[in-house]
């Protein structure tokens, strides 16, 4: 039995409703699953280990100028051991970055959540 109200109908069986409920959940998990995984973590990334030699750089040598390449980059594989945490996923890139007469290359290691960390630098010839 439906009842009316302001020309709408609504379901009056509970079950009707968690039916309903169930295909709502089923559809947002689905879209929210294929949201998160439609980019890889070391291309989301790479934008911001290049922000991370950049600013080190720009800071170090007071040279705003200062811009990036990424040279390489990899995933860092984790030890698979048995626990009960999983470590987040870690990228490492290797970054050249010139600038003011300058050229350095720089270790940054992104990790999925923490943001990214540029080592120290390597001044080059």
């Amino acid at each position: 039995m439906r009842r009316r109200s302001r020309g709408r109908s609504f379901p009056t069986n509970h079950g009707e409703n968690m039916k309903i409920q169930g295909y709502i959940l089923v559809a947002t998990v689905g879209l929210t699953a294929a949201g998160c995984q439609s980019v890889p973590f070391i291309d989301a990334a790479q934008p911001h280990a290049l922000d991370a030699a950049q600013r080190r750089m720009q800071f170090e040598l007071n040279c705003p100028a200062a811009t990036g390449q990424v040279i390489s980059r990899e995933m860092i594989q984790t030890a698979n051991m048995p626990m009960r945490w999983t470590p987040p996923q870690r990228a490492e890139y290797t970054i050249g970055v010139a600038g003011c007469n300058q050229r350095r290359t720089y270790l940054v290691i992104c990790a999925e959540g923490g943001g990214c960390v540029a080592g120290g630098g390597r001044a080059e010839g």
